[in-house]
């Protein structure tokens, strides 16, 4: 009889469960039709393709589409950044997650869409960009130091919008900072 070593029981075990993902758990977070009244959606620092924000973008357009994007909305400044560096229309980008498609699928379809067409050195300093993105104008620094004032005024590492948003994705779902 052969014996298998713990160890490589463990590895086999977890290569499996990469190579055959199984259906989320009851109360696990489902990327493909995220409840954003039960979690937010992923880091804005969170990239596909090289892109930053793309997929809270994507996560935000399934809740959408689904009528469970609580208090997130589909079209914020950030996303109209997106679709501005892209050159790609926000309806038809959403037309596209409606289909169902996955992340590498849209991932394709931006590739395939984006006018102009975006290098991917582009693409590093675009992200780059927005995320060292600070309030400028005075109503925007307004809105930013209400929020982050009323949800951590402790925390002076909030600096950028991304820290922003971070704190208050965590905060909102019950987060202390």
């Amino acid at each position: 009889m052969i014996l298998l070593s713990r160890q490589f029981l463990m590895t086999a075990n977890l290569e499996a469960t990469y190579l055959q993902p199984t259906a989320p758990a009851s109360g696990a977070v489902d990327f493909h039709a995220p409840d954003l009244t039960r979690h937010p959606p992923r880091s804005p620092r969170a990239r596909l393709g090289g892109y930053i924000y793309l997929p809270r973008l994507i996560d935000k357009a399934r809740a959408v589409a689904g009528g469970r994007a609580g208090d997130y909305h589909f079209g914020c400044p950030f996303d109209r950044r997106f679709f501005a560096f892209t050159g790609i229309e926000a309806e038809a980008f959403m037309a596209e997650v409606k289909s169902g498609r996955g992340d590498g699928e849209l991932l394709a379809y931006i590739h395939a869409q984006a006018r102009p067409a975006r290098a991917a050195h582009e693409i590093v300093a675009w992200s780059n960009w927005l995320e060292q993105l600070v309030p400028t104008s005075p109503d925007g620094r307004t809105f930013f130091n209400d929020v982050h004032r009323k949800n951590a005024p402790q925390r002076d590492d909030i600096a950028t919008w991304f820290d922003w948003l971070e704190l208050d994705d965590f905060v909102s779902f019950g987060g202390r900072p």
